[in-house]
């Protein structure tokens, strides 16, 4: 199974130049823990790095910093893990347990933002193919004691 098959293709971004009181209400909006910081030199949306709402706890709501006069990239995760849509599923997940993410932004050939993959998405995936795996099962059980009553 490849990324693209299984990961989000609308992704929430914003860029870093955003405050995080902007970024927190994009957050509360659009549903989602955590956005893809980019910026487009290119035309591209090209990661630069994440932001989530654990970050904004962390270094912001922790530490009771002025959050209105913060920025995106005061706060945000740099150079962000990062996979293309082309790979596999099996070496993404390993990467992600290597550096210790729960989501990778995923590119496409030009290097832009073209989907999100979250563990989730990984859970979701997993799921459909046990279900499917245990129907396979229950069919071939049904199929023999047909034949063999």
């Amino acid at each position: 199974m490849q990324v693209h098959e299984i990961c989000t293709h609308e992704v929430v971004s914003i860029g870093p130049a955003a405050t995080v009181v902007d970024a927190a209400r994009l957050m509360r909006t659009r549903h989602v823990g955590a956005l893809v910081v980019v910026e487009q030199p290119n035309g591209e949306r090209i990661p630069v790095g994440m932001l989530t709402d654990r970050d904004i706890v962390l270094e912001v709501v922790a530490t009771e910093a002025p959050c209105r006069q913060l920025r995106v990239d005061d706060v945000m995760s740099r150079e962000p893990v990062t996979c293309s849509q082309d790979e596999h599923l099996l070496d993404v997940v390993a990467r992600m347990r290597t550096y210790g993410v729960r989501r990778l932004p995923v590119l496409n050939a030009k290097g832009g933002l073209c989907g999100l993959l979250s563990l989730d998405d990984i859970y979701g995936a997993l799921g459909t193919c046990l279900e499917t795996m245990s129907r396979a099962l229950t069919r071939g059980q049904v199929r023999e004691m047909e034949a063999r009553p």
